[in-house]
């Protein structure tokens, strides 16, 4: 199967205030329509979806309501985007015990209270495109 869009959908009470937080976290815009807002990149992608629910129940993480759905964002800068994350209305679940490290993550809430984490050098672009690399010539020789 070749994919032309991945996108990842959110369930929200309040569609406004959760497509706003996404299409800032990702320099981006909001298509609304009356029960869905697209959000779509810097770079024009469809990226994220927000359907209404209006009986949503946040996720209460790590041990209350469980989470539907979890996002990793990996970025060259953790401190901005912990910033930026927290100026659009993101929550800060678990921090990480030092953002000079090497590599690290850490845990947030968006608006409507699903989990996501901002996560930085692991694995660097060089290390992914190795191990892809490696893992494909394996699976060749298999064959």
């Amino acid at each position: 199967m070749k994919l032309l869009r991945h996108v990842v959908v959110f369930d929200a009470a309040d569609l406004s205030t959760e497509s706003a937080f996404w299409a800032g976290m990702l320099d981006g815009h909001v298509f609304a329509d009356e029960d869905w807002h697209s959000v779509i990149d810097a770079s024009g992608e469809w990226r994220i979806g927000v359907q209404l629910a209006p009986d949503h129940v946040p996720p209460d993480w790590p041990h209350g309501n469980p989470q539907q759905v979890h996002l990793d964002l990996h970025v060259e800068d953790p401190r901005s985007a912990h910033e930026e994350a927290l100026a659009l209305g993101a929550r800060l679940l678990q921090p990480a015990q030092t953002l000079a490290s090497e590599e690290g993550y850490q845990v947030y809430a968006d608006p409507a209270g699903h989990p996501f984490c901002i996560g930085w050098g692991q694995p660097s672009r060089e290390r992914l495109e190795a191990f892809v690399a490696d893992r494909l010539s394996q699976k060749a020789e298999v064959r």
